[in-house]
């Protein structure tokens, strides 16, 4: 999981929803069209085109609206933009499992979802060779790790495989390397790339390298 820091949601989202209030209250259900599809694009160049719980790629066509925190539980924030993130799956096949936004529906926890708006969150998970991941050893964080990896279904085969050719493709890379060249590298998967992108899982990619190549 990687830190998503908000910006200011996109000009027209602001205006639709002012422009809505003096006439009705308007609902996230109300929301669609061109408004819905900047909103759409405004979320992924925020994130940097990765999903905002397993990190892999998206884009509008494979990705939807999620809600942090569940308008059934909190309809007051169906409409803020601090409260809507960019999720995989837009859609999913009957024989895929479901996972991250889909998985976790109308779950949250204040206490023991891992958010990725907490400037920390990389901080609760670990990850092994093999792609899978785990939760941290820090007690304070452990519990936390645990449930949002069951509940947003993070170590299913699917993701762990994918994971796991990621960081096959940067060990390949790094053959050959110096120490020094491979902190680099890993400085530059935290950032997103000249097309405003974030290497998919780079934050699984990042912690290999870091904890077992950098010294």
């Amino acid at each position: 999981m990687k830190h998503i820091q908000k910006g200011e949601e996109p000009e027209s989202f602001a205006n639709w929803k002012k422009l809505a209030n003096e006439n009705w209250t308007p609902t996230y259900d109300d929301l669609r069209g061109e408004v819905k599809t900047d909103l759409h694009h405004s979320l992924l160049r925020e994130q940097g085109y990765i999903c905002c719980y397993c990190g892999m790629r998206i884009a509008v066509e494979n990705s939807h609206l999620e809600h942090l925190k569940p308008q059934r539980y909190y309809q007051e924030l169906a409409l803020e933009y601090t409260n809507l993130l960019a999720s995989c799956q837009r859609e999913s096949k009957k024989s895929e499992p479901v996972h991250c936004g889909k998985k976790k529906d109308d779950w949250y926890d204040e206490q023991l979802m891992v958010s990725p708006l907490e400037a920390n969150c990389a901080n609760f998970f670990r990850y092994l060779g093999s792609g899978e991941i785990l939760p941290t050893d820090e007690a304070d964080k452990k519990d936390a790790a645990i449930k949002t990896i069951d509940k947003l279904g993070l170590d299913i085969d699917k993701l762990r495989a994918m994971r796991r050719e990621a960081i096959d493709g940067i060990l390949e890379a790094i053959d050959g390397l110096t120490g020094e060249e491979i902190q680099l590298l890993a400085q530059g998967c935290e950032k997103p790339d000249a097309n405003e992108q974030y290497t998919p899982f780079c934050g699984a990619i990042t912690y290999i390298l870091k904890h077992y190549f950098v010294p």
